[in-house]
């Protein structure tokens, strides 16, 4: 029987366990299993986890997708461009090989809803997933900025230098930040969501509760609004291509 499962912390909640307990049953893959591998510490990866019998992948998340690179025999060009990886595939000769299908899942996720006027974008948040997010725009030559909680290198805002016209001028905004996630539904990150008009689009990578708070400021000002469902099913494909090839 073959292993697959999601590294992460406080992963009960996981969607990729039911996206592939569903998928299996579906496709009446019998010889896979899935399953959650919550940590504390990402040593545990190298002490336990990668020794387990038949394990043949992992997807990575929340807070160890940049922590668990030094764990790793080799990484995939892009997600070594990237610096971030959420996939790890166990390869015949028994070397774990990190990828990153994040970009993969935001881009199908995006790309149908740009239009002319999307040129800049401000990215919420500068965790692992905020550079798989960066990677895409910069293909499709979208002009983008960091935001975060303090200044640090790379940061352009913090939340408290953020303008209206800021917001105005940043036609797409991804919240690459956990604020908002269930059970926590009456957060979202503070930015003037009064200049938010019918020209934006509004990206949460959070996908429970399907509408966050970031989302419904976006929807009640006629934004495009899109949570993180979609992305996920995407990489999650990707994911599951890259275990079987």
């Amino acid at each position: 029987m073959r292993r697959f499962g999601l590294i992460g912390k406080n992963i009960s909640y996981s969607f990729s366990r039911n996206y592939f307990k569903n998928k299996f049953e579906s496709a009446q893959i019998d010889d896979a299993t899935y399953e959650n591998f919550d940590i504390e510490d990402i040593e545990a990866f190298d002490i336990k986890l990668k020794q387990l019998p038949n394990i043949k992948g992992f997807n990575v998340t929340i807070p160890y997708k940049e922590a668990i690179i030094p764990y790793l025999d080799k990484l995939h060009k892009t997600a070594q461009a990237i610096g971030a990886v959420n996939t790890i595939k166990i390869n015949k000769k028994g070397q774990c090989v990190g990828y990153n299908t994040d970009y993969y899942g935001f881009k199908k996720a995006l790309k149908p809803h740009l239009e002319s006027h999307h040129k800049k974008a401000l990215i919420l948040g500068t965790g692992g997933a905020s550079k798989a997010i960066a990677y895409v725009l910069k293909s499709l030559n979208i002009r983008y900025d960091f935001v975060s909680r303090s200044a640090a290198e790379g940061v352009h805002f913090t939340y408290d230098m953020l303008s209206v016209e800021d917001i105005k001028d940043h036609t797409i905004i991804i919240n690459c930040t956990p604020l908002g996630t269930f059970p926590e539904i009456d957060r979202c990150p503070t930015i003037p969501y009064q200049g938010i008009s019918n020209k934006h689009i509004l990206f949460d990578l959070i996908y429970n509760p399907e509408q966050t708070k970031f989302l419904k400021y976006g929807h009640d000002k006629g934004a495009i609004t899109i949570n993180g469902h979609k992305m996920l099913a995407f990489q999650a494909e990707k994911a599951w291509r890259i275990w079987n090839k």
